[in-house]
């Protein structure tokens, strides 16, 4: 349950792009046609499940203060998490190398229609977010780690699809001239963002009911509440008749 919840929530809650607007550059710029959207969208997916993962393991075992103990008690009180933006975008920057080798090689157009966003994929801060989102939120074990890696490359895939297929249709639109290009597509990119905060309720349901000893101290503190206000009411009548 705790997988699906976090596949889900990184996908619609918590979106790269319409939750926290990371990774916009690429997002404006490679939108423009759905083939492009696709391939870049792939990228980050492949790119997000193989670096969030792999940097769980540098956290874990080598940048948080006394992750150091396997190699002994006396590196236990080392802490090396001044390295984490280093170590963190060395690794993205491996990957991505990694990508548009394999890009270039078996899919020379996309290469080329991709041009330079693809080893841009390396300071997409979508990327480096979702190690660092993955960091401070202290996901616990590595296969979180790689789902929600997935999850959040494949948020920020359909989030660029989206648009992408909304640009190509509205080219064909009476856009007003003062909003064509790009101010029409953030204006469209406001409006999904509305769209995607309703799924913020999603995963509120099938919560425990609460023990009836919560549920009696709570009903106590209303009740205080309500005595208090009945008794302000009260006094600004009292103070209400003193002044006539």
């Amino acid at each position: 349950m705790e997988h699906i919840e976090l596949f889900f929530k990184s996908i619609f809650i918590d979106n790269m792009v319409f939750a926290t607007f990371l990774g916009m550059c690429s997002y404006l710029a490679v939108s423009k046609k759905v083939s492009t959207a696709v391939g870049l969208g792939a990228a980050v997916i492949f790119v997000l499940a193989i670096t969030v993962p792999l940097n769980w393991l540098l956290d874990q075992y080598l940048l948080q203060p006394g992750a150091l103990s396997w190699l002994g008690e006396e590196y236990a009180s080392y802490d090396l998490s001044f390295l984490s933006f280093i170590m963190f975008i060395a690794t993205i920057a491996t990957m991505v190398q990694l990508v548009e080798i394999i890009v270039e090689k078996f899919s020379p157009s996309l290469y080329n229609s991709l041009g330079i966003f693809l080893p841009l994929i390396a300071v997409n801060c979508a990327i480096l977010g979702g190690s660092l989102f993955m960091q401070s939120r202290e996901i616990a074990t590595l296969g979180l780690a790689l789902n929600y890696g997935i999850g959040s490359g494949i948020g920020w895939f359909l989030a660029i699809l989206a648009i992408a297929a909304i640009r190509e249709k509205i080219r064909y639109s009476n856009v007003p001239p003062a909003l064509r290009g790009l101010g029409i597509t953030f204006i469209i990119t406001g409006l999904m963002a509305i769209g995607f905060m309703s799924f913020g309720g999603m995963l509120t349901g099938g919560d425990e009911e609460a023990p009836a000893e919560d549920k009696s101290a709570a009903i106590e503190v209303i009740k205080e509440d309500i005595n208090k206000e009945a008794q302000l009411k009260s006094d600004l009548n009292v103070a209400e008749n003193t002044n006539e």
